[in-house]
C-alpha cells in the first residue's frame, strides 16, 4: 500500500508542477492569431467568445482531461484492479482481417492527433516555434490517415453500434468495472461504453476532420459560409470552437479506449491482433452477445 501512496503523492506533484509551467497557455494568446482578431467588418460578439473560450477555458479542460482521467484511471487501477480472465478456455473469432486493419489505421492516427492537439493547444508551454509547428504538420497528415479509415469504420460496424436496451442496464451499473466480481454484464458484441466512443469517433470524427481543414486550409472561400450569413472569418472562429469542444471529448474517450484495451482487461488488445477475444471474456463482458452465439450454435 506504501507504493500506492507514494506513486499518487508522485503524480500529485507533478499535477501541480504542469499546472504552474501551464499557466502562461491558459491564460495567454491562441496559436492562431489571425483568427482571434476581430474583423474590420465587426462580428464581435463571436469574436469576444472565441478570444474568452480559446484563450482561457478550452485550455483548462484540455488541462484537466491530461491530468485528470489518468489520475482517476490510476486510482482504479490500484483500487479495484484488471480483470483477468481464463485462457485456457475456447477463442471466439470476433474481428476479421478488415476489421483489423480499418481499425489500426484509425488507432495509429489518434496516437500521433490526440498528442500532437495537446501540444498546439499548450503551444507557449512548449516554447512555440519549429516543435510546435511539426506537430501541427504531423496533426494534419495524420488526418489524412483517419479519414481513409473513418468511412469504412463506419459501414462496417454501423448496426452493431446502433442503441439497445442493453446500454441502458449497462450504463446503470458502468459496465460492471467498479467491483471486482465477474458478474455478467448486459452488452452484445459491443458495449455502451464502445459504442459512445464509435460514434464519436466517426461522426465527431467527420465533423473534426471539416472543422480541422477549414482552419488549415484558411485561404478559400465557400458558399455555404455566405449562405450561413457568417464572414470567412467568423466561419473559421466556429470551426475553431466546434473542433475544440469535440477534441476535448474524443481526448476523454480516447484515454478511456486506451485504458480499457491495455489496462483495464488483461489481454483485450490481442483481440483486435488475432481477431479472438477469450471465451469468458465474452461471457462475463458481452452476455447477450455470448447467449446469441450459444442459441445459433456458433460457440
Amino acid at each position: 500500500m506504501k507504493i500506492k501512496y507514494i506513486i499518487l503523492t508522485l503524480l500529485t506533484l507533478s499535477t501541480l508542477a504542469f499546472c504552474a509551467n501551464a499557466d502562461s497557455a491558459i491564460w495567454g494568446k491562441d496559436l492562431v492569431p489571425n483568427i482571434l482578431a476581430y474583423d474590420k467588418e465587426g462580428s464581435l460578439e463571436l469574436g469576444k467568445w472565441f478570444t474568452v473560450l480559446q484563450g482561457k477555458y478550452f485550455s483548462l479542460g484540455f488541462l484537466a482531461i491530461i491530468l485528470g482521467i489518468p489520475t482517476v484511471f490510476l486510482i482504479h487501477y490500484l483500487i479495484i484492479g484488471p480483470m483477468i480472465f481464463s485462457h485456457d478456455r475456447k477463442k471466439i473469432h470476433v474481428f476479421t482481417i478488415f476489421h483489423r486493419i480499418i481499425h489500426w489505421i484509425a488507432g495509429f492516427s489518434f496516437i500521433v492527433l490526440v498528442p500532437t492537439g495537446f501540444v498546439m493547444i499548450f503551444g507557449t508551454t512548449f516554447g512555440g516555434g519549429e516543435f510546435v509547428r511539426v506537430c501541427k504538420e504531423l496533426h494534419a497528415i495524420s488526418t489524412v490517415f483517419f479519414a481513409i479509415a473513418v468511412i469504412p469504420m463506419l459501414l462496417m460496424w454501423l448496426k452493431e453500434m446502433l442503441p439497445t436496451s442493453d446500454d441502458i442496464k449497462w450504463m446503470m451499473i458502468m459496465g460492471g468495472y467498479l467491483n471486482k466480481r465477474k458478474d455478467p454484464i448486459p452488452a452484445g458484441k459491443f458495449n455502451a461504453g464502445q459504442k459512445m466512443w464509435f460514434w464519436l469517433c466517426t461522426v465527431g470524427g467527420i465533423v473534426m476532420i471539416a472543422t480541422g481543414a477549414a482552419m488549415y486550409f484558411q485561404d478559400f472561400e465557400l458558399e455555404i459560409i455566405a449562405q450561413l450569413g457568417l464572414s470567412q472569418i467568423d466561419f473559421l472562429r466556429l470551426s475553431a470552437i466546434i473542433h475544440n469542444i469535440l477534441g476535448m471529448a474524443v481526448a476523454a474517450l480516447f484515454f478511456v479506449h486506451i485504458y480499457m484495451s491495455v489496462f483495464a482487461i488483461k489481454g483485450a488488445i490481442h483481440s483486435m491482433i488475432t481477431g479472438d477475444k477469450e471465451e469468458e471474456e465474452v461471457e462475463i463482458l458481452h452476455s447477450s452477445y455470448y447467449k446469441k452465439l450459444k442459441e445459433n450454435n456458433k460457440i
